[in-house]
């Protein structure tokens, strides 16, 4: 007769909050297209696999296939950035998780747009106001401007 193995003996591999759909979103929304790689009309895909500690860090980032130009440093940049949850491993293991990503790099649609970096203005201006009696104290005015363009 076999012992029924628990639910809890086995390992449960780390995931990324939100699934793939929010990996996708995090790596579009974080991808900034190498100047060099701009200029140069390079566009591809870099696969690579990485490492997952236990903490759910990146630890390793290994490419598989090299596109130069500055997209090898931007796909790895990504990668190191990313999060993962690690659900508790039985008997408190250190176990290190290997997994596989591909990043594609393809021309912005408004290259002119995509060279712009992106970032707040903010104009601070202090308007003077005319004291209407000589008693009564005058509060400063603020005003504050913000731009952001994507």
């Amino acid at each position: 007769m076999k012992k029924e193995k628990k639910e809890e003996s086995f390992l449960k591999q780390p995931y990324y909050v939100g699934g793939d759909s929010a990996l996708k979103e995090f790596i579009t929304k974080n991808l900034v297209y190498p100047k060099q790689a701009m200029e140069h009309n390079i566009e591809g895909s870099i696969p690579m696999t990485y490492d997952i500690n236990y903490k759910g860090e990146v630890a390793d980032v290994r490419l598989m296939h090299h596109l130069g130009f500055g997209c090898d440093e931007e796909a790895v940049r990504l990668v190191k950035l990313l999060h993962f949850t690690v659900p508790k491993l039985p008997r408190n293991l250190r176990v290190i998780f290997h997994k596989k990503l591909t990043i594609h790099f393809r021309l912005p649609k408004h290259p002119e747009k995509a060279l712009e970096s992106q970032g707040y203005n903010i104009s601070y201006i202090q308007k003077p106001i005319q004291k209407k009696m000589e008693n009564t104290p005058v509060p400063s005015v603020y005003t504050y401007t913000i731009n952001y363009d994507n």
